[in-house]
């Protein structure tokens, strides 16, 4: 079974350094590429509306994810209530807008974590954990010392504060990135993060520099990058420009999961080009875009 590196942090005390700064960074918190500022430890809410009190949706196996992370155990998933994206097609929207979920400390995240890889899951997937991430380093900490060890997975809408993923190094083993635009003026209307594909591809460069492609040992990653990328309808979200960038300023081994399960929900039926499902046609246009720059791993 793979081991995640986080523990070697937790062996000499790394972990709970971690740990304490990303707690202070709460009180004028700027956890993700929005940095509001806001005393979240005084119950303030910025743009995530979320306070320090660590908020989950659903912990279990999920079978749901890529191959390469569900295995033949599954993926343990840890669905985190609330976003720092504003995408009006969230196909989470219920968790990730509506705040579906229920209050729990970081010591019973852990004994979940310990639960699900009891159970034999392959790794743990943290979706959303960005505005939550002072929390899931107290519940991994926690999780170490009864021994805790399946890699980390660190599943994110890609819009991160560069500086955090940097201080955060060796946490997570896996990490998986949406790219979801190459043009400003959709990534402002659609998520509210004007300067979402600049931020983005600086993040990407970062993890990338931290666990480098996707290492995959017996059908099951182990560390590396995965980049997610949903296909829009009406290219709304400029996929030559975004593959182009992980082509040519990544990685041509990077693995790309590029999805056609968009469809309009939420509030995309007020956006006339993103008010339907994408034709078959312009999903395969995408796969051979990917091709053509000489991206072969994914799909």
């Amino acid at each position: 079974m793979a081991e995640g590196s986080y523990i070697n942090l937790h062996a000499c005390g790394k972990l709970t350094e971690y740990r304490k700064i990303l707690y202070e960074i709460l009180k004028s918190c700027e956890l993700c590429a929005r940095k509001c500022k806001v005393d979240r430890t005084k119950g303030e809410i910025g743009f995530c509306h979320s306070t320090d009190e660590l908020k989950v949706s659903s912990i279990g196996p999920h079978f749901g994810e890529e191959p390469e992370l569900i295995g033949s155990h599954g993926s343990g998933t840890v669905f985190l209530t609330n976003c720092n994206l504003g995408c009006v097609y969230c196909q989470n929207y219920d968790i990730s807008h509506l705040g579906k979920g229920e209050i729990i400390s970081a010591k019973e995240l852990a004994i979940k974590l310990l639960y699900l890889q009891n159970i034999g899951c392959h790794n743990i997937n943290f979706v959303s954990p960005t505005h939550f991430l002072p929390q899931v380093v107290e519940a991994v900490e926690y999780a170490c010392q009864d021994g805790l060890c399946i890699p980390l997975v660190y599943n994110c809408g890609g819009y991160e504060n560069k500086d955090i993923i940097n201080l955060i190094e060796d946490v997570f083993d896996i990490y998986m990135p949406d790219i979801k635009y190459s043009d400003c003026i959709k990534s402002k209307e659609y998520s509210a993060a004007e300067d979402y594909f600049d931020v983005v591809k600086e993040v990407i460069k970062e993890m990338h520099r931290q666990v480098g492609d996707l290492n995959v040992q017996d059908g099951v990653a182990v560390r590396g990058l995965l980049v997610r990328h949903l296909v829009l309808p009406n290219n709304a979200a400029g996929s030559r420009e975004a593959l182009s960038f992980l082509a040519e300023e990544i990685s041509k081994e990077t693995y790309v999961n590029i999805m056609d399960q968009y469809r309009p929900v939420y509030q995309a039926d007020k956006f006339l080009d993103i008010d339907r499902r994408p034709e078959r046609e312009e999903f395969e246009a995408v796969i051979e875009i990917a091709k053509e720059l000489g991206l072969h791993r994914g799909f």
